[in-house]
């Protein structure tokens, strides 16, 4: 269940339908963006037994609605994810960078949002193309079978992947960037 009907209710809907949920949007005014999403939609205030059936909530209302909702959250054992607002807050959704094989999630305990969109916008920035990453994933799949196969300890896995990584790299990169590498082997932190 969303409570909010504006913008910031609003982005939270595309992870909410990607992680499969059958959501429904409270508000008495609700943004074309939440029209448009193919959301069930109340159009009215919240009530305490709108979270009947619910077990997650965005909260994306003004603060006092969203005392409101996280005190009868808190009632029925309800999560509740209060967008900005964490004192009525029992979860906190972090930023989250999807590629394929790859999710990296990016939180501030609900201390500061933006700072995690800002480092969720850098870290998305900052991953390779979706064509090197999948390239990236097959090379360590295949090397963690042949760690198990061979018994490599734990702590000669990290160099081991990082100079196949490497290695993968300097075969795509011409032969003008072959300086440029993932990590360089004095850079890696053990």
């Amino acid at each position: 269940m969303v409570v909010g009907g504006g913008p910031v209710a609003a982005s939270k809907l595309a992870a909410l339908q990607l992680a499969g949920a059958d959501l429904v949007v409270i508000a008495p005014e609700v943004c074309e963006a939440i029209r448009s999403a193919g959301v069930s939609i109340v159009q009215r205030p919240y009530e305490p037994d709108d979270l009947e059936g619910a077990w997650f909530v965005v909260a994306a209302a003004p603060p006092d609605v969203n005392r409101v909702v996280a005190a009868e959250a808190e009632r029925r054992r309800v999560f509740v994810n209060a967008v900005d607002d964490p004192s009525n807050a029992s979860v906190y959704l972090g930023g989250v960078v999807r590629r394929p094989g790859v999710t990296l999630a990016i939180s501030t305990d609900g201390a500061a949002p933006a700072l995690a969109g800002l480092l969720r916008e850098a870290l998305d920035f900052m991953l390779p193309d979706d064509v090197t990453l999948a390239a990236w994933n097959t090379r360590a799949l295949e090397i963690r079978q042949s760690w198990r196969a061979r018994g490599v300890p734990m702590e000669a896995r990290r160099p081991e992947l990082l100079a196949a990584l490497n290695a993968l790299y300097d075969q795509r990169a011409s032969s003008a960037s072959r300086d440029r590498r993932v990590v360089r082997d004095s850079e890696l932190v053990k």
